[in-house]
């Protein structure tokens, strides 16, 4: 039994950091905006278009830093644009705006690529197959849960001991005092967007490595599952999301070695429906109290 969930146990784990990946940009923006960015998965897919037209004249080696560029340009873009002009906006709108960019990226991708599945280019080394146990499978699979849990522990430690850390906690804790303290809040704002959109990024090298198909949309189901993934960690936390994103990366891939397969999709959503159900906050989330 075990020789049969193994394969499936090793996607999960590896399909987990990627979600995960995704998840703390979901959770740092919420964690400062209280804004759910939606462009976040359309901005995952431009990363793997990124690629796959930057190999076609480039070696790999140079491909990979210059799409990290590209996507975090992409990310610090559409804060600007889209975001910057409705700081004192209703929430609503913020979000409306969000919508918006995610089709308006969604659209421009398929006008580009002509709607036509791409084939994501091989990478040298991680896209090589390996054999543990029973189980074939690629290297990419073992490094993605190293990588994220490394940038992870990184991330943390910026946010913990550096001085834009600290911005970003003040402005989480309370956006308006950290304005009248004078805490730079555009740049406190830009740096999350920035953050987020290089892991996004890293998160698309290791996701289409192993899936190796892009298309416009690609980026919607992993976009949401890591939207799910942070809600249930507790959205504003961290090491929540990325529990989340294991947690729900390795329950989809069981339930497909169950011979579940259609039902590994609705299991997430079945789950994010529980979680609002009986813990609101997620597992790490903590309560708020609004102010009078």
């Amino acid at each position: 039994m075990f020789d049969k969930i193994l394969p499936y146990l090793l996607s999960g784990i590896s399909v987990g950091g990627q979600y995960a990946l995704i998840a703390v940009g979901y959770t740092m923006v919420y964690g400062i905006l209280r804004l759910i960015n939606f462009a976040h998965g359309d901005i995952f897919t431009a990363a793997g278009f990124f690629m796959v037209y930057l190999c076609t004249a480039l070696p790999v080696q140079i491909s990979i830093p210059l799409v990290i560029i590209l996507t975090v340009l992409l990310g610090f873009t559409v804060e600007r644009i889209a975001y910057k002009p409705l700081r004192s906006a209703p929430r609503m709108s913020v979000m409306i705006s969000a919508i918006g960019v995610s089709y308006l990226l969604q659209n421009l991708m398929w006008y580009v690529t002509g709607g036509l599945a791409k084939q994501y280019p091989t990478i040298p080394w991680i896209s090589n197959s390996i054999t543990i146990g029973t189980a074939t499978t690629k290297v990419v699979t073992l490094i993605t849960p190293l990588l994220t849990i490394l940038l992870v522990i990184a991330l943390v430690t910026i946010i913990q001991k550096t001085k834009i850390g600290m911005a970003m906690r003040a402005v989480s804790k309370d956006f308006e005092t950290a304005q009248l303290m004078g805490i730079k809040i555009d740049s406190v704002i830009s740096t999350t967007f920035i953050i987020g959109s290089l892991l996004a990024a890293v998160g698309s090298v290791l996701y289409f490595s192993n899936y190796t198909s892009v298309t416009p949309t690609v980026g919607a189901m992993p976009g949401l599952k890591a939207f799910v993934a942070a809600v249930f960690g507790g959205i504003g936390s961290i090491p929540g999301a990325v529990i989340g994103a294991f947690i729900i990366g390795i329950c989809e891939n069981i339930i497909k070695a169950l011979g579940y397969t259609t039902f590994s999709d609705a299991f997430t959503f079945a789950l994010l429906i529980v979680i609002l159900l009986f813990k609101p906050t997620g597992l790490f989330g903590e309560k708020t109290s609004e102010k009078v």
